[in-house]
């Protein structure tokens, strides 16, 4: 008599995947790293499963409907290359889940690792009352830092009116209508006045590199990617304008990814302070008010 064939569970269609995906070829940088844990998940959103599964819902027994949705992420992440938060529109932030679609790019900065420590030592967190989260995409930074800090006004711009319309969807999620702003505009609100935090993780890929994008990142949009042909326009307008949108004893906080280096050089006389990160990460510099104002002799 034949042996029965084993039951195909979670645990199994995941192992399929990461060995389809590592055929594939995949690009990971999305919220994840690897092979396995990007199939984890896909098939853990597609049978309806959290995140954190255990032993027991990972080794019982699928229906065929649910092989079946699982499988039709898994095909689509195959032939689509597109990020697996496109698929599933859903990805946390700093602890947070939030909806994102093509119209945003997908959270992944390291900005949520300060957030989690309240920018501690640059701020006291209690002395926090204004916030300004510029190109603000899903809006995930702005809300993560009114989470943050529930005493605070945050402000948060961007010049696509379809991702202030993905953050709205995110706003509306975590209940904070009352304190986040959502703004169209070019990098600082017209009517913004001053803020103890400026944060920022904006477009800062140069032109040029584009082409050598992986796939995966060449379907998020454009403009939340590209800033001139070295990368520098939006850090330039920043850096440009942010000693007047602080308060005295403000700080401003930026990504600035891969271009780092050239920042650092285009800014020689600035004392930007490079943070390192525990969790991974890295282009992000600090520097005050008072040191931005020092640098012009104003």
């Amino acid at each position: 008599m034949a042996e029965a064939a084993a039951p195909l569970t979670a645990r199994a269609l995941i192992d399929s995947a990461a060995r389809r995906f590592r055929r594939a070829r995949l690009y990971y940088g999305h919220g994840t790293d690897n092979a396995v844990d990007e199939a984890a998940f896909l098939v853990l959103h597609g049978l309806g499963l959290p995140p954190d599964a255990g032993d027991a819902l990972l080794d019982q027994a699928l229906t065929a409907e649910a092989r079946a949705a699982a499988e039709h992420l898994v095909q689509a992440r195959l032939t689509r290359r597109c990020p697996a938060a496109y698929l599933t529109h859903r990805m946390w932030f700093a602890g947070h889940e939030f909806y994102v679609d093509e119209r945003v790019l997908v959270p992944r900065s390291p900005l949520a690792e300060l957030i989690h420590q309240q920018f501690v030592p640059w701020l006291a967190p209690g002395a926090v009352k204004r916030v300004l989260d510029i190109g603000t995409g899903s809006g995930c930074i702005a809300l993560a830092c009114a989470l943050a800090f529930p005493a605070a006004e945050v402000d948060a711009t961007d010049l696509s009116a379809d991702a202030l319309a993905v953050a709205t969807i995110n706003r509306a999620r975590h209940a904070l209508e009352s304190r986040v702003r959502l703004i169209e505009a070019d990098l600082f609100p017209a009517d913004g006045g001053r803020y103890d935090l400026i944060v920022s993780n904006p477009p800062y890929v140069p032109a040029t590199r584009m082409t050598d994008l992986p796939e995966e990142y060449l379907q998020e949009p454009a403009m939340a990617l590209v800033s001139g042909e070295e990368g520098f326009n939006c850090v330039d307008g920043i850096l440009a304008r942010a000693a007047e949108h602080l308060t005295d004893d403000g700080v401003l906080v930026v990504e600035v990814g891969e271009i780092a280096e050239a920042v650092d050089e285009r800014y020689a006389h600035l004392p930007l302070t490079w943070l390192e990160f525990e969790h991974g990460g890295e282009g992000v510099f600090v520097i005050s008010r008072e040191d931005l104002l020092g640098a012009t002799g104003k």
